[in-house]
């Protein structure tokens, strides 16, 4: 371990010796990823960073390249704990990498609904499986010495009017489902850090909620680190302070700083309350000081061999092949293969909002696929786009790299002769300025030019796009094709801060260079106003471009394909488009024209595989008629290597459903009950979220909850349970029956019989993957609280009830086949509260 970069310090005594200043400013950031240093007494500031599936740094802007891993779903589909904090790991030692000591995840959730925009972030629709992988998680970023930030406490399951919506949830549900997780982090991992989530809870938004921050938080299950707010998500002063908000995030302060000092003067507010908000920062500070990382420290990168091998690992664990007929899968390399689909020569490596973040590189399924077919032919068959794909992958700037020059004024193009302040190259053109800094600029008002070439390889009409927080033009040889100023309308972009996306048509010809110029004005020149939106700078711009495309010959060209190749593989799905943070998914569809696709290709070649890639589930009216279908979520960095390893069968594929997959969304349990209604959301589910509603209402689902098929063959046997008390222990046999070596997972489901109240048909409360040769049987132990296992929440005691009775274990592999059981008694009843 590196010696400190700071002396250590003595927290009560830094207490006694600060300033009401000094105090003040320890609460907030002191910018939006730092906290506040005190020079004087030697006191760091510390650097924050966003997770959860990756370590951006401190820029959006022209950032660091970094480690993406695969999606919180995706995580969770491998039902692996070890492999999850080994990703825990990678993500602290990538933090230190970029001068970070704490790490803005894991996220941990509950999925209520496939619509969730920021669905993909979170682990699973049960809260033992999102617990556990949450504490796997924290535990390897913590092994490090790095701080983990388990988040958004609690309910922050939708983005529909997140920072306002009420969240109208019983005390049962809450503590069932939604706080759960959490509980099983804090009681197996023990976070430095907790974030609270945007919005309320039953009238009282979360970073002020005292019951749940100082009440179940610290005083009930013993949390004694920090609790900051989500970045903007404050709204009161005094009040926050008192419920246990010790951070306000980011900086500088927009709603402490001299309004604490009022509340001091007035009484509204006492020196001691401000006292413990301030000693849970330097607390922390003074945990990080072993890492050594020094202040300002300058951002780097692990973009190892070893990196990219352990990336891989987890990705393709997590892959689940959902249907094999015939055994389909694996295909064979030395077959003509065909790659078809909007996702195949698109790598959707991870979800949109502050999640995302700029992989050192990302493997389209096409490019792993051609690293064992080096002769599979491609073509796109259908547009799966929400927005145009980046024009950015067009343009190249005048260092001859694919990308754009951009030079920065602080004058608009009416002023003549205006001053070049900054020239630089960027290799995208989705460009979010939040963080973009320059010693001339003084305020969020100012000016870009980006500019590139681009020459078509055919004469076609192209269609350019601009969507903007802010205002801009973009030209091709001076004549203006899209005009995102004069009109605007709000839309969806740049978490609700930006406009729709706007789009023209211009005729491009073979060979022509064509001069491509984008004028944007940052977020001030924007002419309408957003209610809540949170500030977000100098605002950004998104560009993209593409051939206009006719639907039905992409299809008939990939009819076409199919017909003469012997095995087909279909890339698709979503992107980080659709699924985002800042807006929900609107429909559980593929995009238009995807399904269609489908049904053409596979009518051309029934041996045909469709891979989907999606953080949280697609309808699948095609299902019946395709062989074969994987579900790869967002992989990270290794996305397209996982995928061929799992199509080709260097890897059996092991992932198992983190979340039921309905028919449709019709079907789902919050279907009547998501996104907000003037405000409100009722959780009328209750406790019946995912399969503990569909088994309750006998609903028909398209995959069960816990499924995914190997290229080998497993049976359980021989149960037995034994009662020791504390725990319940099981063990069982399990046998790979066939011929090639796999995993499987454990799954131990507990059934109440006649419960004093309405209790799901069974719920998982235990489950273990193990690993197993060809032809080989090993015995496998899986251990369980008694009291987590058997305990619903009493609403009448306000506390946790394990009722006298008898009880069943269901163990197998799926939560719609556990056809092993044994019973057990709980000899008296009694109630519990805490860990």
């Amino acid at each position: 371990m590196p010696e400190p970069v700071h002396p250590d310090f003595d927290v009560d005594d830094v207490l006694r010796q600060l300033t009401l200043d000094e105090k003040v400013a320890l609460i907030s950031g002191s910018d939006a990823w730092h906290t506040a240093a005190v020079p004087r007494l030697s006191i760091p500031r510390i650097r924050l960073t966003d997770g959860p599936n990756g370590v951006r740094g401190t820029r959006f802007f022209n950032g660091i390249p970094a480690a993406c891993l695969p999606c919180g779903t995706a995580l969770a589909a491998t039902w692996d704990p070890d492999l999850v904090q080994r990703g825990g790991v990678l993500q602290a030692h990538e933090a230190i990498a970029k001068g970070a000591s704490v790490i803005l995840g894991p996220t941990t959730n509950m999925q209520r609904s496939p619509l969730g925009g920021r669905g993909f972030e979170s682990f699973s629709e049960d809260p033992v499986l999102a617990g556990e992988m949450s504490a796997a998680t924290i535990r390897g970023i913590q092994s490090t010495g790095v701080a983990a930030t388990v988040k958004h406490f609690v309910c922050n399951d939708q983005e529909h009017e997140r920072q306002s919506v009420n969240a109208v949830v019983s005390e049962r549900a809450l503590r069932e489902i939604y706080l759960l997780p959490f509980q099983i982090a804090q009681r197996d991992s023990r976070p430095d850090a907790y974030m609270t989530a945007y919005n309320k809870v039953n009238g009282t938004h979360a970073s002020q909620n005292e019951e749940l921050i100082d009440g179940i938080l610290r005083k009930e299950w013993g949390f004694d680190g920090l609790v900051m707010s989500d970045w903007f998500g404050l709204y009161s002063t005094s009040e926050a302070i008192r419920a246990g908000l010790d951070l306000e995030m980011p900086g500088p302060t927009y709603i402490r700083g001299t309004l604490v000092k009022q509340a001091l003067g007035s009484g509204r507010l006492l020196e001691f309350e401000l006292d413990l908000r301030v000693k849970q920062v330097l607390k922390l500070v003074k945990k990080l000081l072993p890492l050594g990382i020094p202040e300002g420290a300058e951002e780097g990168t692990v973009n190892t061999p070893e990196t990219a091998l352990e990336l891989r690992s987890v990705a393709s664990a997590g892959i689940v092949l959902l249907k094999n007929t015939n055994s389909v899968l694996p295909f064979d390399k030395n077959k003509s293969t065909a790659v078809i689909g909007p996702n195949a020569d698109f790598a959707a490596y991870c979800g949109g909002g502050w999640a995302s973040l700029k992989a050192y590189y990302a493997i389209t399924p096409l490019q792993g696929v051609r690293s064992k077919v080096p002769d599979a032919e491609y073509t796109l068959g259908a547009a799966g786009w929400k927005k145009l794909p980046l024009l950015s992958r067009l343009t190249k700037a005048c260092n001859g790299l694919p990308g754009l020059d951009m030079q920065v004024f602080l004058d608009p193009p009416s002023v003549t002769d205006r001053e070049v302040i900054d020239s630089l190259y960027i290799d995208t053109s989705d460009i979010f300025l939040a963080d973009y800094k320059h010693p001339r600029i003084t305020s969020n008002l100012f000016y870009l030019e980006l500019s590139g070439t681009f020459t078509p390889q055919e004469t076609q009409v192209y269609e350019f796009s601009l969507s903007v927080s802010g205002s801009g033009k973009l030209f091709v040889d001076s004549a203006c094709v899209v005009d995102n100023e004069t009109v605007q309308t709000p839309g969806d972009s740049f978490f609700g801060s930006g406009t729709v996306e706007e789009t023209g048509r211009i005729t491009l010809h073979k060979g022509r260079a064509y001069h491509i110029e984008l004028r944007f004005g940052t977020l001030p020149t924007r002419t309408f106003e957003v209610s809540g939106a949170n500030p977000l700078g100098a605002g950004g711009l998104r560009a993209g471009a593409t051939p206009v495309l006719d639907p039905r010959t992409e299809i008939e060209k990939a009819v076409s394909l199919a017909r003469r190749v012997d095995q087909v593989i279909l890339c698709a799905g979503l992107n980080g488009d659709w699924e985002s943070e800042g807006y929900d998914r609107s429909t559980m569809a593929l995009p238009p024209g995807t399904e269609e696709l489908i049904a053409a290709v596979v009518a051309a070649n029934a041996n045909t595989a469709v891979v989907v890639q999606s953080g949280t589930p697609v309808s699948m009216p095609w299902l019946y008629a395709v062989p074969a279908v994987v579900q790869a979520w967002y992989g990270g960095n290794e996305t397209g290597n996982a995928i061929a390893d799992v199509l080709f069968g260097e890897t059996n594929p092991s992932g198992k459903l983190p979340l039921s997959f309905p028919l449709c969304e019709e079907d789902t349990p919050a279907f009547l009950n998501f996104t907000s209604e003037r405000g409100r959301t009722i959780y009328g589910e209750g406790v019946y979220i995912g399969y503990r509603f569909y088994e309750k209402c006998k609903r028909d689902v398209a995959f069960p909850f816990g499924h995914g098929l190997s290229y080998t063959s497993f049976k359980l046997d021989t149960l037995a349970l034994r009662d020791a008390g504390e725990y319940l222990v099981l063990t069982l046999y399990v046998a790979n029956t066939g011929i090639v070596d796999g995993a499987e997972v454990v799954q131990v489901y507990i059934t109440q019989h006649n419960p004093s109240i309405p209790r799901p048909i069974k719920e998982l409360k235990g489950f273990k993957k193990v690993h197993v040769a060809a032809g080989q049987t090993v015995e496998v132990t899986i251990q369980i609280l008694k009291k987590y296992a058997t305990s619903f929440w009493d609403e009448h005691r306000h506390a946790w009830v394990q009722e006298r009775g008898r009880f069943t274990a269901r163990v197998g592999n799926t939560s719609a086949s556990t056809p092993l059981a044994a019973d057990f008694e709980v000899s008296e009843t009694t109630w519990w509260n805490g860990l």
